[in-house]
């Protein structure tokens, strides 16, 4: 195992404070030592494990069939990032995958190295590495492993970074509507979608934006019909400036279309990946949701059954976890200055 590359991930991995600079130079070490033809990095909502911002270098000819490899990668149980342990599998038995046998395999993929980015507060993310030619041999799959709980813990430390404190409140203008067909594919929008995905997945150059995150959200819908896997669709991911947008996914009647919503995520919903995010105790969460009603030491305490100064310990472990030191600028920086 390459130590070297190790010590350079670690440090990549401590200096961190942007998940897309942070996966960029991760697979710049893994391209060295461990090699790969195509890869997929994705972060996801922490509680429902649903994917919301890829980082991807996949063939131009599946680029077209996007739709269809988001769907199988959703509906195929064989290492499936929900499944995986902590460590990294590969494809033993590839005609087990049905990403693999219904598309991967037409274009040349040979295996796939796959790791789930895990801890304690939620799934922060998932890596697929493709190989055309040859498989992941053992020392492969220990080298990913090596990396993860750092790489883990750098993904939830860049998703903390997110909360900026801006207490600026927030125009709400949503929801907004991208309707897609059985296969995913997209059949129309209103206007604001556009902007929206821009945002969201940057396209290169001229290129239209590429409604990713409405994928995995809607293909997590059809993994809930086959019985695949049971979280619910729907994801919250960061936009910009602190902004943070929640996708769902439905069907329209006996159309059969899915309808994927786009709004911004309420208080309640950027609370729970705040306190995710910021490592808060079960307790410290439920302090929190109390606190956002307008509570005051002696309201929690009531509420949660403890003593005032009890109430303020957790004050203060909460203050230490967020480099906050008022509750005031706690819940700017947690609900982005709406409290209501």
């Amino acid at each position: 195992m390459d130590q070297r590359a190790q010590q350079r991930i670690a440090r990549i991995c401590e200096a961190a404070r942007d998940s897309r600079a942070l996966r960029i130079e991760v697979l710049a070490e893994l391209r060295r030592v461990v090699g790969f033809d195509a890869y997929v990095w994705m972060l996801t909502d922490p509680e429902t494990s649903v994917g919301v911002a890829p980082l991807a270098d996949i063939p131009p000819a599946l680029l077209v069939e996007l739709p269809r490899l988001i769907g199988l990668k959703y509906l195929t149980a064989v290492n499936r990032w929900t499944g995986l342990s902590t460590r990294a599998g590969r494809l033993t038995d590839p005609a087990r995958s049905r990403l693999w046998d219904e598309l991967l395999h037409a274009h040349g993929v040979t295996d796939v190295a796959s790791m789930a980015l895990r801890d304690r507060y939620g799934c922060w993310g998932f890596l697929d590495l493709w190989r055309v030619g040859g498989t992941f041999a053992a020392a492969d799959l220990a080298f990913l492993d090596s990396f993860g709980p750092a790489a883990t813990a750098a993904l939830r430390r860049c998703q903390a970074e997110t909360f900026n404190g801006s207490a600026t409140p927030v125009t709400k203008a949503g929801p907004v509507v991208l309707l897609l067909s059985p296969t995913l594919d997209v059949q129309g929008q209103t206007p604001e979608v556009h902007q929206y995905l821009r945002l969201l997945v940057p396209p290169a150059a001229d290129n239209p934006p590429i409604p990713a995150s409405a994928y995995n959200v809607a293909a997590q819908l059809l993994a809930n019909e086959e019985g695949v896997d049971d979280n619910p669709p729907w994801a919250r991911v960061h936009l910009v400036d602190g902004r943070w947008l929640s996708l769902r996914a439905g069907r329209l009647g006996s159309s059969g279309q899915i309808a994927v919503t786009i709004e911004e995520s309420s208080p309640a919903e950027r609370l729970g990946v705040f306190s995710r995010a910021f490592g808060l105790s079960d307790r410290e969460f439920e302090l929190m949701t109390y606190l956002t009603s307008g509570a005051d030491t002696r309201g929690l305490a009531s509420r949660m059954y403890l003593s005032e100064n009890t109430v303020q310990d957790y004050f203060k472990s909460i203050f230490a976890k967020t480099a906050t030191r008022s509750r005031g600028a706690l819940l700017s920086r947690a609900l982005g200055g709406a409290t209501e």
